[in-house]
Protein backbone atom coordinates (compact mmCIF):
# COMPACT_ATOMS: atom_id res chain seq x y z
CA UNK A 1 0.00 0.00 0.00
CA UNK A 2 0.98 3.46 -1.05
CA UNK A 3 -0.41 6.56 1.47
CA UNK A 4 -0.82 9.81 -0.62
CA UNK A 5 -2.35 12.87 0.84
CA UNK A 6 -3.89 10.66 3.92
CA UNK A 7 -5.30 8.09 1.73
CA UNK A 8 -4.11 4.56 0.91
CA UNK A 9 -3.80 3.69 -2.82
CA UNK A 10 -2.97 -0.04 -4.06
CA UNK A 11 0.15 0.04 -6.56
CA UNK A 12 -1.14 -0.47 -9.99
CA UNK A 13 -0.55 -3.89 -10.91
CA UNK A 14 2.10 -5.13 -13.93
CA UNK A 15 1.10 -8.04 -16.46
CA UNK A 16 3.54 -10.21 -15.97
CA UNK A 17 4.64 -12.76 -18.25
CA UNK A 18 4.47 -16.54 -17.38
CA UNK A 19 7.82 -16.81 -16.03
CA UNK A 20 7.24 -13.80 -13.77
CA UNK A 21 9.78 -11.65 -14.99
CA UNK A 22 9.45 -8.42 -17.15
CA UNK A 23 6.21 -6.74 -17.69
CA UNK A 24 4.60 -8.15 -20.45
CA UNK A 25 3.42 -5.62 -23.61
CA UNK A 26 0.02 -5.58 -24.87
CA UNK A 27 -0.24 -7.53 -27.43
CA UNK A 28 -1.71 -5.14 -29.75
CA UNK A 29 -2.02 -1.40 -29.64
CA UNK A 30 -5.71 0.08 -29.91
CA UNK A 31 -6.10 3.45 -29.66
CA UNK A 32 -9.77 5.58 -29.68
CA UNK A 33 -10.06 8.87 -32.25
CA UNK A 34 -12.87 10.97 -31.88
CA UNK A 35 -13.89 12.33 -35.10
CA UNK A 36 -15.49 16.60 -34.94
CA UNK A 37 -18.61 14.83 -35.16
CA UNK A 38 -18.39 13.15 -32.41
CA UNK A 39 -17.64 9.57 -33.38
CA UNK A 40 -15.27 7.58 -31.76
CA UNK A 41 -13.59 4.91 -33.88
CA UNK A 42 -11.13 1.96 -32.69
CA UNK A 43 -7.98 1.82 -34.76
CA UNK A 44 -5.16 -0.72 -34.22
CA UNK A 45 -1.65 0.68 -34.65
CA UNK A 46 -0.02 -2.18 -35.51
CA UNK A 47 -2.09 -3.09 -38.48
CA UNK A 48 -2.19 0.42 -39.43
CA UNK A 49 1.39 0.46 -40.00
CA UNK A 50 1.27 -2.53 -41.87
CA UNK A 51 -0.94 -1.28 -44.56
CA UNK A 52 1.63 1.72 -44.60
CA UNK A 53 4.33 -0.35 -44.93
CA UNK A 54 2.83 -2.25 -47.33
CA UNK A 55 1.48 0.63 -49.52
CA UNK A 56 5.16 2.18 -49.60
CA UNK A 57 6.28 -1.81 -51.04
CA UNK A 58 3.60 -1.03 -53.63
CA UNK A 59 4.73 2.51 -54.23
CA UNK A 60 8.30 1.29 -55.13
CA UNK A 61 7.47 -2.01 -56.88
CA UNK A 62 5.01 0.04 -58.75
CA UNK A 63 7.63 2.82 -59.72
CA UNK A 64 10.01 -0.30 -60.76
CA UNK A 65 7.92 -1.98 -62.70
CA UNK A 66 7.14 0.88 -64.83
CA UNK A 67 10.66 1.93 -65.31
CA UNK A 68 11.54 -1.99 -66.96
CA UNK A 69 11.10 -2.63 -70.31
CA UNK A 70 12.43 -1.84 -73.92
CA UNK A 71 12.85 1.66 -73.01
CA UNK A 72 14.06 1.09 -69.35
CA UNK A 73 13.70 4.36 -66.71
CA UNK A 74 15.63 4.92 -63.93
CA UNK A 75 13.35 5.77 -60.54
CA UNK A 76 14.07 9.12 -60.83
CA UNK A 77 13.13 9.84 -64.03
CA UNK A 78 9.95 7.74 -63.36
CA UNK A 79 8.93 9.52 -60.65
CA UNK A 80 9.87 12.95 -62.77
CA UNK A 81 7.50 11.76 -65.53
CA UNK A 82 4.69 11.20 -63.14
CA UNK A 83 4.37 13.98 -61.55
CA UNK A 84 4.44 16.04 -65.17
CA UNK A 85 8.37 16.89 -65.43
CA UNK A 86 9.39 14.20 -67.71
CA UNK A 87 9.79 14.16 -71.88
CA UNK A 88 7.26 13.85 -74.70
CA UNK A 89 8.37 10.42 -75.10
CA UNK A 90 8.61 9.77 -71.47
CA UNK A 91 5.29 11.03 -70.72
CA UNK A 92 3.74 8.74 -73.85
CA UNK A 93 5.49 5.84 -72.54
CA UNK A 94 4.81 6.09 -69.03
CA UNK A 95 1.09 7.33 -68.82
CA UNK A 96 -0.06 5.66 -72.08
CA UNK A 97 1.45 2.09 -72.35
CA UNK A 98 2.75 1.34 -68.76
CA UNK A 99 0.32 3.25 -65.99
CA UNK A 100 -2.49 1.71 -66.96
CA UNK A 101 -0.85 -2.06 -67.01
CA UNK A 102 -0.02 -1.17 -63.10
CA UNK A 103 -2.93 0.57 -62.22
CA UNK A 104 -4.50 -2.94 -63.15
CA UNK A 105 -2.77 -4.72 -61.28
CA UNK A 106 -2.98 -2.50 -58.18
CA UNK A 107 -6.65 -2.64 -58.34
CA UNK A 108 -7.01 -6.27 -59.32
CA UNK A 109 -4.92 -7.30 -56.49
CA UNK A 110 -6.66 -5.22 -54.08
CA UNK A 111 -9.82 -6.75 -55.53
CA UNK A 112 -9.14 -9.97 -55.23
CA UNK A 113 -7.68 -9.78 -51.60
CA UNK A 114 -10.18 -8.16 -50.22
CA UNK A 115 -12.72 -11.06 -52.13
CA UNK A 116 -10.87 -13.70 -50.40
CA UNK A 117 -10.70 -12.18 -46.78
CA UNK A 118 -14.61 -11.90 -46.91
CA UNK A 119 -15.05 -15.55 -48.22
CA UNK A 120 -12.56 -16.56 -45.69
CA UNK A 121 -14.26 -14.74 -42.74
CA UNK A 122 -18.01 -15.97 -43.64
CA UNK A 123 -16.37 -19.46 -44.07
CA UNK A 124 -14.22 -18.96 -41.13
CA UNK A 125 -11.88 -21.18 -43.41
CA UNK A 126 -8.80 -20.34 -44.47
CA UNK A 127 -9.81 -22.64 -47.82
CA UNK A 128 -12.77 -20.77 -48.35
CA UNK A 129 -11.26 -18.05 -51.16
CA UNK A 130 -12.56 -17.94 -54.66
CA UNK A 131 -9.61 -20.03 -56.32
CA UNK A 132 -11.12 -22.66 -54.25
CA UNK A 133 -14.85 -22.60 -54.32
CA UNK A 134 -15.80 -22.07 -57.72
CA UNK A 135 -16.26 -17.83 -58.17
CA UNK A 136 -13.14 -17.63 -60.40
CA UNK A 137 -14.25 -20.88 -62.42
CA UNK A 138 -17.87 -19.57 -62.56
CA UNK A 139 -16.60 -16.00 -64.23
CA UNK A 140 -14.09 -18.63 -66.66
CA UNK A 141 -17.07 -20.12 -68.12
CA UNK A 142 -18.87 -17.43 -68.77
CA UNK A 143 -15.90 -15.84 -70.57
CA UNK A 144 -14.96 -19.12 -72.62
CA UNK A 145 -18.39 -19.29 -73.32
CA UNK A 146 -18.52 -15.90 -75.06
CA UNK A 147 -15.06 -16.67 -77.20
CA UNK A 148 -16.28 -19.97 -78.17
CA UNK A 149 -19.87 -19.40 -78.45
CA UNK A 150 -20.40 -15.87 -79.37
CA UNK A 151 -16.87 -14.76 -80.76
CA UNK A 152 -17.12 -11.55 -78.77
CA UNK A 153 -14.78 -9.30 -78.27
CA UNK A 154 -12.69 -7.98 -75.44
CA UNK A 155 -15.77 -5.89 -73.67
CA UNK A 156 -18.64 -9.12 -74.27
CA UNK A 157 -15.87 -11.68 -72.69
CA UNK A 158 -15.33 -9.19 -69.81
CA UNK A 159 -19.21 -8.97 -69.81
CA UNK A 160 -19.54 -12.71 -69.65
CA UNK A 161 -16.76 -13.12 -66.79
CA UNK A 162 -18.93 -10.95 -64.74
CA UNK A 163 -22.24 -12.49 -65.14
CA UNK A 164 -20.68 -15.68 -64.93
CA UNK A 165 -18.87 -14.96 -61.92
CA UNK A 166 -22.57 -13.72 -60.29
CA UNK A 167 -24.44 -16.43 -61.55
CA UNK A 168 -21.91 -18.93 -59.80
CA UNK A 169 -21.98 -16.77 -56.44
CA UNK A 170 -25.58 -17.07 -56.44
CA UNK A 171 -25.89 -20.70 -57.60
CA UNK A 172 -23.30 -21.68 -54.36
CA UNK A 173 -25.41 -19.42 -52.02
CA UNK A 174 -28.62 -21.53 -52.60
CA UNK A 175 -26.78 -24.87 -52.82
CA UNK A 176 -25.31 -24.13 -49.39
CA UNK A 177 -28.44 -23.01 -47.82
CA UNK A 178 -30.14 -24.91 -44.83
CA UNK A 179 -31.38 -22.48 -42.35
CA UNK A 180 -28.41 -20.42 -42.55
CA UNK A 181 -24.87 -20.71 -44.44
CA UNK A 182 -22.17 -23.19 -42.59
CA UNK A 183 -18.97 -22.57 -43.33
CA UNK A 184 -17.65 -26.24 -44.17
CA UNK A 185 -20.71 -26.83 -46.41
CA UNK A 186 -20.15 -23.23 -48.54
CA UNK A 187 -16.59 -24.89 -49.48
CA UNK A 188 -17.78 -28.06 -49.90
CA UNK A 189 -20.30 -27.41 -52.00
CA UNK A 190 -18.12 -24.49 -53.54
CA UNK A 191 -15.25 -27.11 -54.16
CA UNK A 192 -18.06 -29.72 -56.13
CA UNK A 193 -19.41 -26.94 -58.38
CA UNK A 194 -15.61 -25.77 -59.11
CA UNK A 195 -14.93 -29.59 -60.23
CA UNK A 196 -18.05 -29.50 -62.53
CA UNK A 197 -17.48 -25.89 -63.67
CA UNK A 198 -13.24 -26.97 -64.94
CA UNK A 199 -15.20 -29.79 -66.40
CA UNK A 200 -17.16 -27.23 -68.55
CA UNK A 201 -14.49 -25.25 -69.38
CA UNK A 202 -12.53 -28.21 -71.12
CA UNK A 203 -15.43 -28.66 -72.88
CA UNK A 204 -15.47 -25.68 -74.06
CA UNK A 205 -12.45 -25.60 -75.53
CA UNK A 206 -12.33 -28.67 -77.21
CA UNK A 207 -15.61 -27.63 -79.00
CA UNK A 208 -13.50 -24.52 -80.03
CA UNK A 209 -12.02 -23.61 -83.20
CA UNK A 210 -8.57 -23.14 -83.38
CA UNK A 211 -8.33 -19.75 -82.86
CA UNK A 212 -10.99 -19.29 -80.00
CA UNK A 213 -9.00 -21.78 -78.53
CA UNK A 214 -6.18 -20.48 -78.64
CA UNK A 215 -7.85 -16.77 -77.75
CA UNK A 216 -9.27 -18.91 -74.57
CA UNK A 217 -6.07 -20.23 -73.17
CA UNK A 218 -4.21 -17.08 -73.54
CA UNK A 219 -7.22 -15.23 -71.66
CA UNK A 220 -7.06 -17.95 -68.65
CA UNK A 221 -3.48 -17.94 -67.72
CA UNK A 222 -4.55 -14.59 -66.25
CA UNK A 223 -2.08 -11.96 -67.47
CA UNK A 224 -1.70 -7.25 -67.12
CA UNK A 225 -0.41 -8.13 -70.78
CA UNK A 226 -2.03 -5.15 -73.17
CA UNK A 227 -4.05 -3.44 -70.15
CA UNK A 228 -4.80 -0.01 -71.10
CA UNK A 229 -7.31 2.70 -69.54
CA UNK A 230 -10.77 1.25 -71.00
CA UNK A 231 -9.98 -2.36 -68.09
CA UNK A 232 -8.73 0.41 -65.72
CA UNK A 233 -11.98 3.26 -65.20
CA UNK A 234 -14.27 0.54 -65.42
CA UNK A 235 -12.45 -1.67 -62.37
CA UNK A 236 -11.58 1.94 -60.79
CA UNK A 237 -15.45 2.06 -60.52
CA UNK A 238 -16.42 -0.81 -59.11
CA UNK A 239 -13.43 -0.97 -56.70
CA UNK A 240 -14.23 2.41 -55.18
CA UNK A 241 -17.49 1.64 -54.31
CA UNK A 242 -17.16 -2.06 -53.06
CA UNK A 243 -13.90 -2.05 -51.26
CA UNK A 244 -15.59 1.11 -48.85
CA UNK A 245 -18.56 -0.62 -48.60
CA UNK A 246 -16.65 -4.32 -47.30
CA UNK A 247 -14.72 -1.85 -44.78
CA UNK A 248 -17.62 -0.34 -43.67
CA UNK A 249 -18.61 -4.17 -42.83
CA UNK A 250 -15.49 -4.91 -41.22
CA UNK A 251 -16.56 -5.08 -37.76
CA UNK A 252 -20.04 -7.17 -38.35
CA UNK A 253 -17.76 -9.52 -40.61
CA UNK A 254 -15.48 -10.39 -37.36
CA UNK A 255 -18.55 -10.84 -35.04
CA UNK A 256 -19.60 -13.32 -37.65
CA UNK A 257 -16.75 -15.23 -36.86
CA UNK A 258 -17.66 -16.02 -33.81
CA UNK A 259 -20.88 -18.08 -35.34
CA UNK A 260 -24.48 -16.97 -36.31
CA UNK A 261 -25.82 -17.24 -32.71
CA UNK A 262 -22.57 -14.93 -31.40
CA UNK A 263 -23.66 -12.40 -34.04
CA UNK A 264 -27.05 -12.59 -33.21
CA UNK A 265 -26.75 -11.99 -29.92
CA UNK A 266 -24.41 -8.70 -30.19
CA UNK A 267 -27.07 -7.51 -32.82
CA UNK A 268 -25.67 -8.09 -36.20
CA UNK A 269 -28.42 -8.74 -39.12
CA UNK A 270 -26.66 -12.19 -40.09
CA UNK A 271 -27.62 -12.44 -43.27
CA UNK A 272 -28.02 -9.25 -44.62
CA UNK A 273 -24.78 -9.08 -43.43
CA UNK A 274 -23.68 -12.21 -45.15
CA UNK A 275 -25.58 -11.18 -48.48
CA UNK A 276 -24.22 -7.97 -48.94
CA UNK A 277 -20.74 -8.99 -48.36
CA UNK A 278 -20.87 -11.96 -50.37
CA UNK A 279 -22.25 -10.09 -53.30
CA UNK A 280 -20.11 -7.39 -52.80
CA UNK A 281 -16.93 -9.85 -52.78
CA UNK A 282 -18.18 -11.78 -55.42
CA UNK A 283 -18.53 -8.90 -57.94
CA UNK A 284 -15.07 -7.83 -56.87
CA UNK A 285 -13.53 -11.38 -58.55
CA UNK A 286 -15.31 -11.44 -61.09
CA UNK A 287 -14.80 -7.64 -62.21
CA UNK A 288 -10.83 -8.42 -61.39
CA UNK A 289 -11.48 -11.79 -63.29
CA UNK A 290 -12.77 -9.84 -66.22
CA UNK A 291 -10.30 -7.45 -66.23
CA UNK A 292 -7.18 -9.75 -66.19
CA UNK A 293 -8.03 -13.21 -66.47
CA UNK A 294 -8.19 -15.95 -63.89
CA UNK A 295 -5.23 -15.12 -61.25
CA UNK A 296 -4.69 -17.53 -58.55
CA UNK A 297 -3.45 -17.88 -55.28
CA UNK A 298 -3.93 -14.01 -54.28
CA UNK A 299 -7.09 -13.91 -53.00
CA UNK A 300 -6.16 -17.77 -51.52
CA UNK A 301 -2.90 -16.50 -49.80
CA UNK A 302 -3.22 -12.36 -49.20
CA UNK A 303 -5.57 -12.69 -46.33
CA UNK A 304 -3.79 -14.96 -44.40
CA UNK A 305 -0.36 -13.33 -45.31
CA UNK A 306 -1.53 -10.09 -43.89
CA UNK A 307 -3.20 -12.01 -40.96
CA UNK A 308 0.43 -13.13 -40.19
CA UNK A 309 1.83 -10.02 -40.44
CA UNK A 310 -0.50 -8.17 -38.14
CA UNK A 311 -0.98 -10.97 -35.75
CA UNK A 312 -4.80 -9.55 -35.44
CA UNK A 313 -7.76 -11.54 -35.89
CA UNK A 314 -10.45 -10.70 -38.10
CA UNK A 315 -10.68 -10.27 -41.64
CA UNK A 316 -8.16 -7.57 -41.83
CA UNK A 317 -9.27 -6.04 -44.68
CA UNK A 318 -7.47 -3.23 -45.43
CA UNK A 319 -4.00 -5.46 -45.10
CA UNK A 320 -5.52 -7.90 -46.99
CA UNK A 321 -6.21 -5.42 -49.69
CA UNK A 322 -2.41 -4.14 -49.95
CA UNK A 323 -0.87 -7.77 -49.42
CA UNK A 324 -3.23 -8.31 -52.89
CA UNK A 325 -1.88 -5.65 -55.04
CA UNK A 326 1.73 -6.12 -53.62
CA UNK A 327 1.92 -9.52 -54.59
CA UNK A 328 0.39 -9.45 -57.94
CA UNK A 329 2.82 -6.87 -58.50
CA UNK A 330 5.34 -8.90 -57.47
CA UNK A 331 4.48 -11.75 -59.58
CA UNK A 332 4.33 -9.53 -62.54
CA UNK A 333 7.86 -8.28 -62.06
CA UNK A 334 9.16 -12.03 -61.56
CA UNK A 335 7.51 -13.16 -64.99
CA UNK A 336 8.97 -10.21 -66.52
CA UNK A 337 12.18 -10.08 -65.35
CA UNK A 338 13.15 -13.31 -63.66
CA UNK A 339 13.30 -15.71 -66.86
CA UNK A 340 15.63 -13.44 -69.77
CA UNK A 341 13.62 -12.80 -72.84
CA UNK A 342 11.16 -15.49 -72.36
CA UNK A 343 8.69 -12.99 -70.33
CA UNK A 344 5.84 -15.48 -68.84
CA UNK A 345 1.75 -14.49 -67.50
CA UNK A 346 1.90 -12.93 -64.18
CA UNK A 347 -0.96 -16.14 -63.70
CA UNK A 348 1.80 -18.94 -64.06
CA UNK A 349 3.87 -17.18 -61.56
CA UNK A 350 0.88 -16.94 -59.10
CA UNK A 351 -0.55 -20.44 -59.94
CA UNK A 352 2.84 -21.81 -58.91
CA UNK A 353 2.86 -20.43 -55.77
CA UNK A 354 -0.52 -21.14 -54.71
CA UNK A 355 0.16 -24.78 -55.57
CA UNK A 356 2.92 -24.94 -52.51
CA UNK A 357 0.97 -22.36 -50.57
CA UNK A 358 -1.97 -24.17 -50.73
CA UNK A 359 0.10 -27.67 -50.18
CA UNK A 360 1.67 -26.49 -47.20
CA UNK A 361 -1.80 -24.94 -45.80
CA UNK A 362 -3.73 -28.23 -46.06
CA UNK A 363 -0.75 -30.39 -44.19
CA UNK A 364 -0.66 -27.06 -40.95
CA UNK A 365 -4.42 -27.63 -41.22
CA UNK A 366 -4.21 -31.08 -40.52
CA UNK A 367 -1.42 -31.19 -38.18
CA UNK A 368 -3.98 -28.81 -36.23
CA UNK A 369 -6.74 -30.99 -36.24
CA UNK A 370 -9.06 -28.70 -38.42
CA UNK A 371 -9.28 -30.80 -41.44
Amino acid sequence: MNVQNGVRTRPARSAKCPAGGATRPARHAVRAIRTPGGLSLRVDVRSGLVVLLLAVAVCAMSVILIGQGDFAMPPGDVVATLVGNGTVAQEFIVQDLRLPRILVGLLVGAALGVGGAVFQSISRNPLGSPDVIGFGQGATVGALSVIVLFHGGSAAVAGGAVVGGLLTGAGIYLLAWKRGVHGYRLVLIGIGVAAMLTAVNHYLITKASLVDATRAVLWMTGSLDGRDWAQVRPLLAVCAVLIPLALVYGRPLRMLEMGDDAAYALGVRVERTRIVLMAAAVLLVSVATAAAGPITFVALGAPQLARRLTGSPGPNLGPAAAMGALLLLVADWTATSAFGDRQLPAGVVTGVLGGCYLLWLLVTERKAGRI
